[in-house]
């Protein structure tokens, strides 16, 4: 017991806090809550421009440059946390042109400002770095910058960050709940390397010293972890795609031996606008265009600059992740990682605890996908098939406030979550409209889960709140339970949070019929000399006759 306490005390000595979600203990760091917290050295001030100018070295597998970071006094307050991870460094830092003296704790910076912040007003600062940024060892699990080569032995490289943050490659404001509303970015490379970026491409400078500079705007709103280099020997192709808010530029970067294969598998491009803008409404983003990107690992939601890795073919590398063949219809990369310019670059998550809306809705928009060229039957299987993926191993929604996401469940089992509320809706006019609203409503946003969850509840017109609280934060699946005595059948739901009572749809002895269970047995007269009862698959439930 003395050596248990040795141990807590110590650990807390150094800033380590444990928190428990469901029966789990999980240990952070002082460094944990520094990136995962809105702290007061963030607070203050909101996020207005960055000017990201930067020169990428595949030689030295360096980064050098500088960020401009344009912000807006809330609070009077003069000391400013910026990130930016180990082994980068920053050299400098000028604020009205004078250099400003900051300290280094871990992965975070503190800036002392001594000009008056008053607020209201509008102000600039300029953060000079550099240094060998970490490698990406899994990209994009595991992030950080990958350098390697194509198959001609010229430059390939890209940034991966999400989760890991953005400030592992560049210095800035390293949380979610805050975006700049626009963004330059400036990345100079060798003068036979092309850099894709996001935004539009305003400029390319050669430079005297056998560089060149690639000149990038984005004109929307932009979380750090969407901002992506990719440099490597590019050609390119492009196309218009007339939607909704009339056209939209395509544009696309591929590896210089790959042109032929990217001009066939590329058409997928427009079949998924298509049908996300049926879904979901309006592309968000044209103002900035459309690129899909050749990247040298599997692909990313990096906005307005989707990069793709899946080797030109369709499935995930080939495979069907739902196993019903359904999944080799399209082309997963294309179709998954774009759906997250609605859900994860549009609307976003302000703390990563709640990234099942970017990943549930983006799951469930690949069965969307089918559904709209295949039939409702298609989706619905493709939807099912991906269950045996699911491992109920921990809650979907994670720690708050410490950087950290929930299980791997928040794509297929939070997309089955959503498959399952559209069933509830039993109207696809209806449902497709929630869908429309909710990106209309939240339109380039950043929210939390109880912002969604509500708005959900609102627009379906039920209180959720017990459903939500089974799917994104329990492990547990709720059990219809049900038995037949002397005319009359005894039902309620089981294995399941308080308060838990959703509409579902069964069949008895064939006939279709809706029952309104809850936690408490109901009973309901039927007169039949059997029973068989069926819950329709669509519903992400389990079903269990007892002998009650």
């Amino acid at each position: 017991m003395e050596k248990i306490f040795s141990i807590c005390f110590l650990l807390l000595l150094n800033g380590v806090t444990a928190q428990i979600l469901d029966g789990q203990k999980t240990f952070f760091t002082k460094q944990d809550t520094l990136r995962g917290s809105i702290t007061k050295g963030r607070s203050w001030w909101d996020l207005k421009q960055y000017h990201l100018d930067i020169k990428v070295n595949p030689a030295e597998k360096s980064i050098t440059g500088s960020n401009t970071i344009r912000y807006t006094v809330l609070q009077p307050y003069s000391r400013m946390q910026i990130d930016l991870q180990n082994p980068m460094e920053i050299s400098k830092v000028i604020q009205d042109g004078n250099e400003i003296h900051f300290q280094r704790d871990g992965n975070v910076y503190y800036l002392d400002l001594f000009s008056p912040q008053i607020v209201g007003e509008s102000k600039e600062i300029t953060i000079f770095y550099g240094g060998k940024p970490k490698i990406a060892i899994n990209p994009p699990w595991d992030g950080g910058i990958t350098w390697t080569k194509d198959s001609n032995g010229k430059h390939f490289i890209a940034s991966t960050c999400q989760g890991l943050g953005a400030s592992v490659w560049w210095p800035n404001k390293d949380h979610m709940y805050d975006e700049v509303e626009s963004m330059l970015i400036n990345v100079n490379v060798p003068n036979d390397l092309t850099d894709v970026s996001n935004g539009r491409l305003q400029s390319i400078v050669d430079m005297k010293d056998g560089t060149r500079t690639f000149n990038w705007f984005v004109s929307n709103p932009i979380n750090n972890y969407g901002v992506n280099i990719n440099v490597g020997d590019y050609v390119s192709f492009s196309e218009e795609f007339k939607g909704e808010k009339g056209k939209l530029d395509c544009n696309y970067y591929v590896l210089r031996d790959n042109l032929e294969k990217a001009k066939k598998q590329f058409k997928e491009v427009s079949r998924m606008l298509k049908a996300f803008e049926y879904w979901f409404g309006p592309y968000p983003f044209y103002e900035d265009s459309y690129k899909l990107v050749e990247a040298p690992y599997i692909g990313m939601e990096h906005q307005s600059s989707i990069t793709y890795g899946n080797k030109y073919g369709n499935g995930y590398l080939g495979s069907d992740l739902s196993g019903t063949g359904w999944g080799l219809k399209f082309d997963f990369i294309i179709v998954h990682e774009s759906g997250h310019e609605w859900f994860a670059n549009s609307i976003t998550n302000k703390d990563i605890a709640d990234m099942w809306i970017h990943e549930s809705f983006t799951c469930y928009s690949e069965n969307l996908f089918v559904e709209y060229y295949y039939g409702k039957a298609a989706g619905g299987t493709y939807m099912r098939g991906l269950r045996k993926n699911i491992r109920n191993d921990k809650p979907i929604i994670a720690f708050y406030n410490v950087n950290k996401e929930g299980s791997s469940d928040m794509y297929f089992k939070g997309a089955n979550m959503i498959h399952t509320l559209r069933q509830i809706v039993n109207n696809d006019k209806k449902w497709r409209t929630i869908l429309r609203g909710l990106n209309s409503a939240f339109y380039h946003q950043n929210v939390t889960s109880k912002q969604i969850e509500d708005y959900l509840s609102q627009s379906i017109g039920l209180d959720l709140s017990a459903f939500f609280n089974q799917y994104l934060r329990e492990i547990k699946i709720p059990v219809l339970e049900y038995t037949f005595k002397e005319n009359v059948i005894l039902y309620r739901w089981s294995n399941c949070v308080q308060g838990f009572s959703i509409p579902v749809k069964v069949t008895l002895n064939g006939k279709e019929k809706w029952l309104q269970p809850k936690t408490e047995w109901t009973v309901m007269p039927f007169k039949s000399k059997g029973l068989l009862l069926e819950v329709n698959p669509d519903f992400y439930v389990n079903v269990l006759k007892t002998d009650r």
